[in-house]
């Protein structure tokens, strides 16, 4: 697998000064706001979408089978509603949409731009679904919201990845992730406040109260500095050197600068960085970024926190217990994300996955077994315990996936990559988990009503699958430079490997002074140097 110990020097043994800078930190928490917006987005449709309100201005169909009961509607059933399903997913599909334009500028104009441009669409997206008076207005300003998310989850990543020291890249990295569960907590405890607003303007304000961290992302956006990365990658080498020297916190960035010039001169060697992605040498970082997005939608963790409140009013907790529970489920993931931002650089990444997969399966498989006795189509006789071990075991899955397949799902493609594929792989791999995102969260509600409890022994599969697919296929990345990824991590892997022999490197570039530079131990001809 990959090689142990602590690193911070480069392939040519040369060791990168690096200090952990107030600007760097600065720069993470601001930039990492990106993550607070995607987190209130996911958390306030589901808390929304259970409020009586809502729904009979919205939706009537289903405001009339919910109000009916289970008499006459499956419990499983009553919030089946494919616009409704629209309603929470159209902004994934607008964000998948997004994240091909968001490559574009993420290369050309720089990863702040796009910050800042995620940060505009926000604004104009929350203004749109706080006013709406219809339908069309509501989807319309949730589509902008989405067009935001593929702007930032595009930029965001990156620019933690890429302005963070080697030895605390995994924690600041995972500062996205944790903003995006406190988003999601935020927002219950909106919900679960404007619930109790008479007069059925509460969903307006949930709604609304988005702007917080739109603002926070636009003005953040104005603040932070570009990544030396990205400006010596658009050619003003002065001032990436500048910039380095300030967030490294030492005169000494030679070593380090050299490298990125060296990467940014090969990546510019690749007219097509998307047809490139797709070359032997880099299938094993694509395959791994592809599964790990398809993995981390299969958990059914989105389905939990979409639809919390609506999953909780279904099994039968009322409208009030429903939104309560749903914030102990979003307060328990905010808390194991920090369980992750600590111990990511120290267990590793492969730890934390494995150990997650038999946590999640546990709790997956309890609460399908629960379910299936407890609670039938048109009666549940959830007793007070039975209610309680749902909830608890709902916060054992939760927490699991808050520290690994969460925060590591992103982590993980963002520092494989090499700079000449990283902004088409980031763009794959937003791509891939909008997808699938779209896919679950419409489906879920007619997957509740056509597999009831089942739903959970879906999950709970797919969970089974994905930590094999770790055991064999995953290699170890914690405290390694991304510049010897190829040489300590893919070319001693027992599979991957095989991807990796130079002759087909050799056929990648046609001119003959990029083929002369493999010395200096930098692999496969090309240099992925940028310190993520």
């Amino acid at each position: 697998m990959a090689g142990g110990g602590f690193a911070t020097a480069p392939a040519n043994g040369v060791e990168f000064e690096a200090k952990i800078t107030p600007i760097v930190i600065i720069s993470c928490i601001m930039a990492a706001t990106g993550g607070l917006m995607f987190g209130y987005d996911v958390g306030v449709s589901g808390g929304v979408t259970s409020m009586p309100d809502f729904l009979k201005k919205f939706f009537p169909v289903v405001y009339r089978k919910v109000e009916a009961g289970a008499d006459k509607n499956s419990n499983y059933c009553k919030y089946d509603n494919q616009g409704l399903q629209l309603f929470t997913s159209s902004l994934y599909l607008a964000g998948l949409t997004a994240t091909f334009f968001a490559s574009y500028t993420t290369r050309t104009l720089g990863r702040r731009p796009t910050m800042l441009i995620a940060g505009v669409f926000f604004i104009i997206g929350v203004i749109l679904n706080a006013a709406a008076h219809n339908l069309a207005m509501l989807i319309a300003g949730r589509i902008l919201l989405g067009c935001g998310v593929g702007f930032a989850n595009q930029a965001v990543p990156l620019f933690l990845s890429e302005i963070a020291p080697t030895k605390i890249r995994g924690g600041l990295n995972i500062l996205f992730q944790l903003n995006v569960t406190i988003g999601i907590l935020f927002a219950n405890l909106v919900n679960y406040g404007t619930a109790k607003i008479k007069g059925g303007w509460g969903w307006r304000l949930s709604l609304g109260l988005a702007g917080v961290p739109a603002l926070l992302l636009t003005v953040g956006a104005l603040l932070v500095t570009e990544t030396p990365n990205s400006l010596v990658e658009r050619g003003r080498l002065d001032e990436g050197k500048a910039v380095l020297r300030k967030i490294r916190g030492t005169d000494n960035v030679e070593p380090e600068f050299a490298d990125l010039l060296e990467a940014s001169r090969l990546a510019k060697e690749v007219k097509h960085p998307f047809r490139n992605l797709l070359q032997r040498r880099n299938r094993p970082q694509l395959v791994i970024a592809v599964a790990l997005q398809i993995f981390q939608q299969c958990t059914g963790i989105n389905a939990i926190m979409f639809y919390a409140p609506v999953l909780f009013s279904t099994l039968g907790f009322g409208n009030d217990a429903a939104l309560y529970s749903a914030v102990v489920t979003g307060a328990v993931n905010v808390l194991s994300t920090l369980v992750s931002i600590y111990s990511v650089d120290k267990v590793g990444r492969r730890v934390l996955l494995l150990e997650a997969g038999v946590q999640m399966f546990f709790s997956q498989v309890v609460i399908a077994i629960i379910l299936g006795i407890k609670v039938t189509d048109h009666s549940q006789n959830l007793s007070k315990g039975f209610a309680i071990l749902v909830v608890v075991m709902i916060c054992t899955y939760v927490a699991a996936f808050a520290w690994s397949w969460g925060p590591l799902g992103w982590l993980i493609p963002s520092e494989t990559f090499p700079l000449e594929t990283r902004s088409a792989g980031q763009s794959v791999t937003v791509c891939v988990n909008l997808l699938f995102t779209f896919i679950i969260a419409q489906a879920f509600l007619s997957m509740l009503c056509h597999f009831k409890f089942g739903i959970f022994i879906f999950f709970s599969s797919w969970v089974l699958v994905m930590s094999v697919f770790v055991m064999f296929l995953l290699p170890e990345t914690k405290n390694i430079p991304i510049e010897e990824m190829t040489e300590r991590v893919w070319k001693k892997h027992w599979f991957w490997a095989r991807f990796m022999d130079d002759h087909h490197d050799d056929q990648m570039f046609v001119s003959g002074d990029v083929n002369g530079k493999k010395s200096n131990g930098k692999s496969n001809g090309f240099d992925p140097s940028t310190r993520l």
